[in-house]
């Protein structure tokens, strides 16, 4: 097997984040492989994740009450990041000082957006730089840049010395096509694509059933929706990771291995984040999902994929379709979508370690 490293977001303090590098790392060793996570590092990028995650919910500023409780959440991310391979340290801007490995992989994640407030427009993830022998993408993405709009010669030259590209969302797939005039393989989410890691999350704290709420910033109409039907059921909304003071029970201290737990033991999801889809679809939970403009892009596109855009609700959506999304299994069409996009996705990652 050759020598992989793995490029992402590997520090980011966001459950999807790390759950998709640590998905990635293990679904690479049950291919037999030894991968490691090359380990950048910025100053500015890690205050700049701090502040995001004592004060995710700006303009509206946190209580001081919370920040013991987002603290302990920052802790619990240090020590499960911990537990990933890493390479030497590196400064980001400065790839040249790690030693060369036979392949990288760049991904998952939205490392292709140039609008990330902290991570965007940084060459390295784009290639550059990058001492590898053979470079390509897994399950990468321009996050909200509009197909329409497409990127600038700059940026596409850097990723046709890509070996090989996949993506993770159509309007991807669709930039690369147009702007490069080359094919991007879709494949999964590292998370869909390699389960198996979840099932050894820590068990959730103890609780009667619950409607799990992750994201923030939810409009009213969904607010409104998610708790009358969860009051038709009897269930008490807990929400994780973020502030919804709609919700009955907060708790914002949640680890990452605490919250894949928490997904899995919940009656259903309210969600507007990406993974909040991917962990609702991994443990077949009802669920709903509201877009951002943030978001849409890769939202919109997951659920298209595999068949579950029904679960997406706008402000016009009734409220008998919030019944019938969160109070009824998801349609089993779905697992055979997503079955084969592990075939596809499977397939090109034995391609790419040969």
């Amino acid at each position: 097997m050759p020598k992989v490293g793995i490029l992402t977001f590997h520090r980011c303090i966001n459950y999807g984040s790390y759950w998709q590098a640590r998905c990635l790392v293990d679904g690479l060793r049950s291919l037999g492989a030894e991968p490691e996570i090359l380990d950048h590092r910025s100053q500015p990028i890690r205050s700049a994740e701090w502040r995001c995650a004592f004060q995710p919910l700006l303009p509206a500023r946190s209580a001081r009450a919370d920040f013991p409780l987002y603290a302990s959440k920052i802790r619990k991310f240090a020590e499960a990041i911990a537990s990933y391979p890493l390479s030497g340290a590196f400064e980001i801007d400065s790839p040249a000082d790690i030693e060369p490995f036979d392949l990288v992989l760049v991904g998952s994640d939205e490392v292709w957006n140039l609008s990330h407030p902290w991570y965007g427009g940084r060459p390295i993830f784009y290639g550059e730089g990058v001492p590898a022998r053979r470079l390509v993408s897994y399950a990468a993405t321009f996050g909200n840049l509009p197909a329409a709009q497409g990127i600038e010669v700059y940026w596409a030259d850097k990723l046709r010395k890509f070996d090989g590209i996949s993506v993770r969302d159509t309007n991807s797939r669709v930039i690369i096509e147009k702007d490069l005039k080359r094919r991007a393989t879709l494949v999964l989410d590292p998370c869909l694509q390699f389960p198996a890691s979840l099932a050894r999350s820590r068990q959730s704290r103890s609780t009667p059933p619950y409607l799990a709420v992750y994201g923030h910033s939810f409009p009213k109409w969904f607010q409104v929706g998610v708790r009358r039907w969860a009051a038709s059921c009897s269930l008490d909304i807990i929400s994780i990771g973020y502030r919804n003071d709609w919700a009955d029970q907060q708790w914002l201290e949640a680890g990452p291995y605490e919250f894949a737990a928490f997904i899995a033991g919940s009656a259903a999801v309210a969600t507007n984040f990406f993974h909040g889809c991917v962990f609702s679809l991994i443990n077949a939970k009802p669920f709903v999902c509201t877009l951002s403009d943030y978001r849409s892009n890769k939202i919109g596109d997951l659920t298209r994929t595999v068949g579950a855009e029904d679960h997406l609700v706008s402000e016009e959506t009734p409220q008998a379709t919030y019944e019938a999304r969160l109070g009824e299994p998801l349609d089993p069409g779905i697992e055979g979508r997503i079955a084969k996009l592990r075939l596809q996705s499977g397939t090109y990652l034995a391609d790419v370690l040969q």
